[in-house]
């Protein structure tokens, strides 16, 4: 029977497994399949249709690893029913990457929303192992795995009975992404899991990594040889100098002093943990903006998909963490770039050199003291 007992929230040196690493490399599959999407379709110049298609597909995934993330925070005891269990979740999210394309295609979603109804159904059995192993937060453990079958029944019904093209779907998963987001919400209040801060930031720090690494994949793209060259041509490296600007400073924002998730009250930690929703898809946005570029003729759309997809990255980053941590003028450093860039960069003939100027000197400005 599985049963898994509550971790010490003040373990000292935490960090993240290997399995858990391996739980993200499946991650990133799924959320590289929703960038490549987007880019497609952003290239096609049907940039709504793709976000259309992107923020369900990106939630899918985002909102599989997050729940994992703080379950394993909390009970991860290294058991191999516990291994047996996040396998299945992996398996669960390489299936969603699978079907992801139909997300984008307004077809019926059976196949990714079969990977995510894997990935959360692990999680109930995860959940009523943490019921039977920590008799405090029995409730709590109880609320999730009721929560989320609740949601899953919800899912396929939805699929089942609403056409993607029905102007009701879009409302609906709209509805069903906040049922999903209340579960933790409503749970929580019957006892605060055991979770670990550290450990916590950690995770979300290696995802935040794996999702700017769609920005790198733009600046390979962007240096490759023409065929029979022996050298790059001259705006592709221009551009794959930028893109790498851009990455570098993105990360230098986010990897800065100030620190994450600076209080344990419940209300702090849901706004944390949900905003990093628009934090984590903005840095894949970028990454698909970027690709775009280098598939259009002239590059406007894609330019202007960075740079509002890095502006929305800094105004959320602010949200979550500045507002809290810091104080003087790096307090409002990142709201200011997050208006530059949205403004410069929706100017075709700046786009990309004014959102990494104004990113440089955010990061610069950030790191200082004061």
């Amino acid at each position: 029977m599985l049963t898994f007992p509550p971790r010490d929230p003040a373990e000292a040196h935490r960090g993240a497994t290997p399995l858990e690493l391996l739980f993200d490399l499946a991650s990133v599959v799924a959320i590289g399949a929703a960038a490549q999407g987007l880019a497609a379709l952003v290239a096609d110049g049907r940039t709504v249709d793709g976000l259309l298609g992107f923020l369900p597909g990106f939630f899918m995934v985002w909102w599989a690893w997050m729940n994992y993330t703080w379950f394993a925070s909390s009970y991860d005891d290294g058991s191999t029913a516990f291994r047996a269990l996040s396998m299945t979740i992996m398996f669960g999210a390489l299936i969603l990457a699978a079907g992801i394309d139909a997300v984008f295609l307004a077809e019926p979603i059976w196949l990714a929303l079969l990977g995510f109804v894997v990935m959360r159904l692990g999680c109930v059995a995860l959940w009523l192992g943490a019921a039977r192993g920590d008799s405090a937060r029995r409730v709590t453990a109880r609320r999730y795995a009721g929560g989320i079958v609740a949601m899953q029944l919800y899912w396929v019904g939805l699929v089942a009975l609403v056409p993607p093209d029905a102007w009701l779907y879009l409302p609906l998963f709209v509805l069903g992404a906040c049922g999903e987001l209340a579960v933790p919400a409503i749970a929580e209040r019957a006892g605060a899991t055991p979770w670990h801060r550290q450990h916590i930031v950690s995770r979300y720090g290696r995802l935040n990594l794996i999702v700017l690494g769609q920005a790198f994949l733009a600046v390979v793209t962007a240096i490759e040889l023409a065929p029979g060259a022996v050298f790059p041509e001259g705006d592709g490296l221009w551009r794959a100098l930028l893109f790498a600007v851009i990455a570098f400073s993105l990360w230098s924002l986010y990897f800065t002093d100030g620190g994450h998730l600076r209080h344990d009250s419940l209300r702090h930690a849901l706004l944390w943990g949900y905003g990093h929703i628009v934090v984590f898809g903005a840095g894949a946005a970028v990454g698909a903006g970027m690709q775009a570029v280098l598939h259009i003729e002239d590059g406007a759309a894609g330019s202007r998909m960075v740079a509002l997809a890095a502006a929305l990255y800094c105004a959320m980053l602010w949200l979550i963490r500045d507002r809290y941590n810091t104080d003087g003028r790096a307090r409002w450093s990142l709201l200011v770039a997050a208006a530059l860039v949205a403004g410069l960069g929706a100017v075709a003939s700046l786009g990309l050199a004014a959102t990494a100027l104004v990113l440089v000197a955010a990061a610069l400005v950030r790191r200082r003291p004061g």
